[in-house]
């Protein structure tokens, strides 16, 4: 396995709660075993979606995700779940999680209305500093999504960079930097080594 001594640490000192799976399917396994009985959100990511975990928690608890059912009806009642998954288009080293979203609903579940929130995130994910997390996030992520949703933006043309355009497709509309949980609200980072997700 990774050696994930780092970050584990730099995100523990910043207070999150910190587990490494070697899998997906380790990961999924410990969510479904930590989740019963409570309302779940799920914000827009193929992280999420690669390690099977939906169906798993739908079959115990209230789970709500707009990619399976009426995306704004989904939305909204995400927004008021006890518990809270996503994950992030990069997390550096030294502890910040850095998140863009084009509708909100993932950032503004970053930072209020949850009892808890769980960050899934692929080592694909992991930045050596803050710098780099901004750089993943905005020209390797973004980009990348951009063009799985067959945007009309210039990034999703090449998937090189972003353009910081001001086309109407563009996803790009906030950035949500972390640097640490949000008062009143547990959060726990989930660290599986594989790549996952954009």
């Amino acid at each position: 396995m990774t050696d994930f001594s780092i970050i584990s640490k730099n995100l523990q000192d910043r207070g999150y709660k910190v587990n490494c799976f070697n899998t997906g399917k380790d990961a999924a396994d410990y969510l479904n075993s930590v989740l019963d009985g409570v309302s779940v959100g799920i914000g827009g990511s193929s992280t999420i979606d690669l390690i099977g975990i939906y169906d798993m928690l739908a079959s115990h608890n209230d789970v709500t995700w707009h990619w399976k059912q009426d995306a704004n009806e989904a939305r909204a009642k995400s927004m008021t779940s006890e518990v809270y998954l996503t994950s992030a288009n990069a997390v550096a080293k030294t502890g910040e999680i850095v998140n863009i979203d084009g509708v909100g609903n993932r950032v503004s579940s970053m930072l209020f209305g949850h009892k808890k929130i769980y960050f899934v995130i692929g080592r694909n994910k992991i930045t050596d500093d803050y710098d780099s997390a901004v750089f993943r996030a905005r020209n390797v992520a973004a980009p990348g999504r951009a063009k799985q949703l067959n945007r009309n933006t210039p990034c999703a043309v090449k998937v090189d960079k972003c353009y910081d355009c001001k086309s109407a497709d563009r996803l790009c509309k906030g950035m949500v930097t972390l640097w640490g949980p949000m008062s009143g609200m547990e959060a726990e980072v989930i660290i599986i080594d594989e790549e996952l997700g954009l």
